[in-house]
């Protein structure tokens, strides 16, 4: 219910006239720098009337939750002067820039980072302009802005990002302010589970702000047009205990908040005291706030007789034409200057002293608090060397032995988590064991802070001190992972190949971010690389059929620069050994590596892994036959692969071959990291054009039998020498259920046809091939009528080895 002046007795009062004044006037100079930044390109203190030429010509930017954002800001300074707590603020509402950056602006650190932005009218002036202006910032929460850990230009993972955030930093606070548009996504409704993982113990706190401020674009929200008791059994449903702040009237509203924000501090302190003093980690009833007040907040309330504040119309600009239209160049003026700009800035632009108090001083600042820069913080990982017996397996053969890749990976992380229990997670959803990675379980269970039974001590690996974070929302995983990296930690995530799309524009919004801080704000420290595991991939699942099969996420991930993106293909245990070394030691890139989790032919020892993941790509000598005693022979044909089933394949293609063929001549060739195929002219990381040509030859065909879809390669192979004579076997959405062969022969990845394109495609076979490729075309119907009939692929299939 909403309080009326007469509601608030003395004892709801928690601000003096006096502190009141200053607050109030401290939001008051937020509220009319939000107005500057999206207006003004001159006349910052408004010292003179407002004239056209001071009116920016393309007004962008978002009003509407600017207002409601900057007032949270405000008393959240206050508690953090009164109990001088560390703490972090999340704006969900991206859009809503300009209520973050003002007061990042008037506590000083702004201009710290950015000298001519500095406090004062010239100052202002730049402030003003550079605001959703070409060549300068953007309209969200960019990482240009200190403080920001979350951009918001994509609604949905304020609340997982807050939740990220907390993991492992007891002392912490994050706030976080959820838009009651960005409470209609998908990602954002799971959110609100996350406070079932959080440990009071290890953790520290999230407090979520629901801003029910009515509207979208052009639409109500649905959360402000239900009911208080529907809205107050939602968050009870969720496990929270809401309070809620409602109103319009800004001198109870501050007292309303100051009031409700010190209950929610004080019940965060209490929870946090009991659990570590009891040493028992139970799941509490976290607070929230729902915090209603009106769009657009103090701003117009009608223009051109069209009701603007508290309605979709104050979202985004509430007037423009302000170049053409005198009465909204005076409305924009009347607005501002009842602001009381002159009781607020001395004559220089500066905020008055009285005021600049009000702000937390140093590092206890939100926009200076290095959390907030996470790379300041970042240590390295403490990682056993990942040679060692333990983990690599020991090959004295090349493809005789057979182990599951993804198992190995899991001893190595097992260790790896050990050695670092206060800043190594390991997210997924529910499919730790399923990818192999159970040994994880030996150093540290799944975190579960609901209810236990009796039977989870059979096998459920749960645990309140559990650092496996496991849940059916890739989208929730994702969004806590990507701000423990951007606070200083490190982790991985894993998920089945096919599904790794819900979080495509997830993977969109980081890289993004990644590509700014890395190139653009140097202030920003690197942070450890974002892991991303692959597994359960297109071509082993075969028993789950066609709506499993995908390996398009890669597709998505090379439109990314190579400065902030990376793809591995590892084809067996020891090289995936050495791809996650080098993932897990480094900085500012998205990782992505594809590593099924079924039993595959191993090749390489743990050195010749090592030195074949660092080239990224390089020649198999044991595979081919273009060289004797050590001197290379001109090859007629190169065959190459990528991924450990194609690289199977590509290998019982090439012994078919040599045994059927002996005077040809085969070159192997094997694609750890496909950026390698890239020309180094565009991508400087990329393997140079003449490692390239040296590799594949100028002017031989290439077999390229690859994991993914087949025009990725072409993609990223274009520029180099007769791109016609490149020829791409890969996914091409043929499956069911099948068996693994099956699979492969539907997409003519499979030995046979790979045998067939290069009688295809190498002119000296001439005819004589022709006995051969009749020989595949058969065993292609004597396997698929095999699979049919009996269900499971013929022994020699299954069982194959290379045979040299």
């Amino acid at each position: 219910m909403v309080q009326t002046p007469t509601q608030l007795n003395q004892e709801s009062l928690v601000l003096d006239s006096e502190e009141l004044r200053k607050i109030d006037a401290y939001w008051r100079a937020c509220n009319y720098l939000a107005v500057g930044m999206i207006y003004l390109r001159s006349n910052p203190l408004l010292k003179e009337h407002l004239k056209p030429e001071d009116i920016k010509y393309r007004l962008l930017g978002h009003w509407g939750s600017s207002p409601g954002l900057s007032f949270v800001y405000v008393h959240l300074n206050r508690l953090i002067n009164k109990y001088d707590l560390n703490m972090i603020y999340l704006a969900g509402p991206g859009h809503g820039a300009p209520g973050i950056l003002a007061p990042v602006y008037l506590e000083g650190t702004y201009s710290e980072i950015y000298p001519d932005k500095s406090m004062d009218e010239e100052g202002m002036r730049k402030f003003f302009k550079q605001f959703s202006f070409p060549g300068h910032i953007g309209s969200h929460v960019t990482p240009e802005t200190p403080g920001s850990i979350h951009e918001g230009g994509e609604l949905g993972y304020s609340l997982s990002h807050a939740y990220g955030s907390i993991l492992d930093n007891p002392d912490l606070i994050s706030v976080v302010m959820v838009g009651d548009g960005e409470s209609e996504t998908g990602p954002l409704a799971t959110s609100w589970h996350s406070n079932k993982f959080i440990n009071p113990i290890r953790d520290g706190a999230v407090l979520p702000i629901l801003h029910l401020n009515g509207y979208k674009i052009a639409n109500p929200t649905i959360l402000s047009r239900i009911s208080h008791e529907e809205l107050h059994s939602l968050f009870v449903g969720y496990g929270y205990e809401p309070y809620f702040v409602e109103g319009d009237d800004p001198e109870i509203m501050h007292q309303k908040m100051a009031k409700t924000l010190e209950e929610c501090v004080n019940k965060i302190k209490e929870i946090q005291s009991e659990a570590r003093s009891s040493g028992v980690p139970k799941r509490p009833r976290w607070p929230m706030i729902v915090f209603r007040s009106p769009k657009g907040w103090t701003g117009p309330k009608n223009v051109d007789g069209h009701k603007v504040e508290n309605f979709w119309r104050s979202h985004q600009v509430p007037m423009g034409n302000m170049h053409s239209n005198t009465e909204h160049l005076r409305l924009l003026e009347e607005w501002m200057r009842g602001y009381k700009p002159e009781e607020l800035f001395d004559e220089n632009g500066t905020l008055i002293p009285e005021l600049r108090e009000l702000a937390p001083k140093g590092a206890r600042r939100m926009s200076a608090n290095p959390i907030a820069n996470g790379g300041l913080l970042r240590k390295d990982l403490d990682l056993p060397d990942f040679k060692d017996s333990e983990y690599a397996l020991q090959i004295t053969s090349p493809g005789k032995t057979r182990f599951e890749n993804t198992k190995a990976m899991g001893i190595f992380l097992r260790d790896v988590m050990a050695r670092n229990m206060t800043s190594f997670r390991v997210f997924g959803p529910d499919e730790t064991a399923s990818n192999r990675l159970h040994p994880i379980y030996e150093a540290s269970k799944k975190v579960w802070m609901a209810d236990y039974l009796p039977e989870d001590e059979d096998g459920g690996e749960l645990s309140p001190d559990g650092r496996v974070m496991e849940m059916l929302s890739e989208h929730t995983l994702e969004g806590w992972l990507e701000t423990y990296l951007l606070t200083g930690r490190h982790g991985l995530f894993h998920t089945y190949e096919a599904f790794a799309h819900v979080i495509d524009s997830m993977f969109n919004q980081h890289a993004k971010w990644l590509d700014i801080c890395k190139n653009h704000v140097p202030w920003r420290s690197p942070v450890s690389s974002l892991n991303i595991l692959l597994s359960s991939t297109v071509w082993r699942q075969d028993h789950n059929g066609f709506s499993h099969q995908d390996p398009g996420f890669v597709d998505l991930v090379t439109n990314k620069s190579a400065d902030v993106t990376r793809v591995y293909f590892p084809p067996d245990a020891n090289c995936l050994l050495s791809v996650i070394d080098h993932c897990l030691r480094s900085k500012d890139y998205v990782n992505v590596i594809v590593a099924d989790k079924q039993s595959h032919l191993q090749y390489l020892t743990i050195d010749e892994a090592v030195k074949h993941c660092t080239k990224g790509i390089g020649i198999w000598d044991w595979a081919g036959n273009d060289h004797e005693k050590g001197q290379a022979n001109e090859p007629d044909v190169i065959m190459a692969s990528c991924g450990d089933v194609p690289t199977m394949e590509a290998l019982a293609a090439t012994a078919i071959l040599r045994e059927e063929c002996p005077d040809l001549k085969v070159r192997f060739v094997n694609v750890v990291d496909i950026f390698k195929l890239q020309d180094e002219t565009e991508h400087p990381h990329g393997l140079s054009h003449r490692d390239f040509v040296t590799l594949f030859t100028e002017d031989k065909p290439i077999i390229f039998n690859f994991h993914g879809y087949p025009w990725l390669i072409h993609k990223l192979a274009y520029r180099h020498p007769n791109p016609e004579r490149l020829h791409v076997r890969g996914y091409k959405e043929e499956g069911n259920i099948n068996t693994p062969l099956e699979l492969a022969i539907k997409n003519q990845i499979d030995r046979f046809n790979l045998v067939i394109d290069v009688i295809d495609r190498v002119p000296k076979l001439g005819s004589r091939a022709g006995y051969l490729k009749e020989l595949m075309k058969n065993e292609i119907i004597d396997n698929l009528n095999y699979a049919h009939t009996h269900g499971i692929d013929k022994e020699e299939m299954r069982n194959w080895q290379w045979p040299f």
